[in-house]
């Protein structure tokens, strides 16, 4: 693996790294460049040393940018000098490649656009990753082991799918908490306790999305598997379909999407 310096060390960069680690990396491959007093204590604690400004003796040859999408312009400008030469590797949500090359004042830079999700911090996320084409086969090969580490990964051959990626994996995990939470409620209601709402509600949840994973079987199979007509699954099922929740989850994945495409701006 190549040297790597990430800058911005939150969560997301702190899932990337344990997992890195957790692979067989060395904190020796890795630096961090974070102001926070906090982020130094939670990373320098896993072995990779922290800083609050480029660290001048660590030569590297890729950048992960993990700071939040507005602190972008201002970072990539501070640290223009050292980026000359660099694969940029993006996880901000709504940055395009050619602001990425603009604000970083490398108009040819190879840049890996990406977009992980919350699930990687406990090593199950999956990340969209779009490569320019200027990046080699090394290039490609390193931003899918950095994701690897903390998940699955799904390659994409245009940018403009970064968008699609965003509305239903790295915003899918609000869906579906949304969703769990709405199952604790009715469980309370039912008679449980908020302790007991809870495990009934995690574990539905992990069970059928490990049996989804492990099953040859389509989505909708395995939902008919589990509903007997006349029964109570189809008797909850016919009142989500009378609510149109189906169709709610849609026109919801279909907004963010609108949204992902807005906030990224008009193209140049």
């Amino acid at each position: 693996m190549r040297n790597t310096l990430f800058i911005g060390g939150g969560n997301m960069a702190y899932a990337i790294i344990s997992g890195l680690l957790n692979k067989g990396a060395t904190g020796v491959s890795l630096r961090v460049v974070d102001p926070s007093e906090d982020a130094k204590t939670r990373l320098t604690g896993l072995g990779v040393p922290c800083s609050a400004t480029w660290p001048a003796e660590f030569e590297c040859a890729q950048v992960v940018l993990a700071v939040k999408p507005q602190a972008m312009p201002d970072v990539l400008k501070q640290y223009e000098a050292h980026l000359a030469g660099k694969l940029l590797i993006s996880i901000a949500a709504g940055v395009s490649v050619s602001q990425l090359r603009q604000w970083s004042g490398q108009a040819n830079a190879a840049v890996a656009r990406t977009m992980p999700n919350t699930p990687a911090l406990v090593g199950k996320g999956i990340t969209g990753v779009y490569c320019t084409d200027n990046c080699t086969d090394a290039d490609h090969r390193e931003v899918e082991s950095l994701f690897r580490s903390c998940g699955e990964v799904v390659n994409l051959t245009s940018e403009d799918d970064i968008n699609a990626i965003t509305a239903i994996s790295g915003s899918g995990p609000g869906y579906v908490f949304y969703w769990m939470e709405a199952l604790a409620k009715a469980a309370q209601e039912l008679g449980f306790n908020e302790s007991q709402a809870r495990l009934l509600v995690n574990h539905t949840f992990l069970g059928s999305a490990s049996l989804a994973v492990q099953s040859d079987e389509s989505l909708s199979t395995l939902r008919e598997r589990v509903t007997s007509k006349g029964g109570t699954t189809f008797a909850g099922l016919e009142t989500l379909r009378k609510h149109q929740v189906a169709d709610g989850i849609v026109e919801g994945a279909k907004a963010a999407y609108a949204r992902a495409i807005e906030l990224q701006g008009p193209k140049p």
